[in-house]
């Protein structure tokens, strides 16, 4: 009896074959959330759209943080949407800000004028200047 009490207790002690052939293996696959990559032109839409239909500041403002936290500088197409919500409801420092956040974004300075004067009929329609207009002295 104490025989074969040892061999069943030295058994249950021992990793058996069929665990060790059942235990799963890692696997070395990346899985992807299956997201389309939006491209520039579709961004661009959406957010003319968004800006068109923003209907007050917190919509606007909201929708400036999404869209300046890409990592791209929106088209002028998106920046005069967004300047016509902003005075649409009457707020002219973010406005202004919408400059500011575009000089952040772009690379250079001839970028920033090339914004600047991409959006001088738009800028001048509204009334709004940039910081370095209010400021210069």
């Amino acid at each position: 009896m104490r025989t074969q009490l040892t061999s069943v207790l030295r058994a249950a002690a021992r990793p058996s074959i069929i665990s060790r052939t059942s235990r799963a293996t890692p696997s070395l696959v990346r899985l992807s959330s299956g997201h389309a990559q939006e491209t520039y032109e579709s961004f661009s839409e959406r957010y003319v759209k968004f800006f068109e239909n923003a209907e007050d500041l917190f919509e606007v403002q909201r929708g400036l943080n999404n869209c300046f936290a890409h990592d791209l500088v929106p088209s002028t197409s998106v920046v005069e949407a967004a300047l016509r919500a902003s005075r649409r409801v009457n707020d002219y420092s973010t406005a202004v800000r919408i400059f500011e956040g575009i000089k952040e974004k772009v690379e250079n300075r001839q970028q920033y004028q090339a914004y600047l004067e991409e959006l001088k009929g738009v800028r001048e329609e509204l009334g709004v200047t940039t910081k370095e207009e209010l400021y210069s002295s």
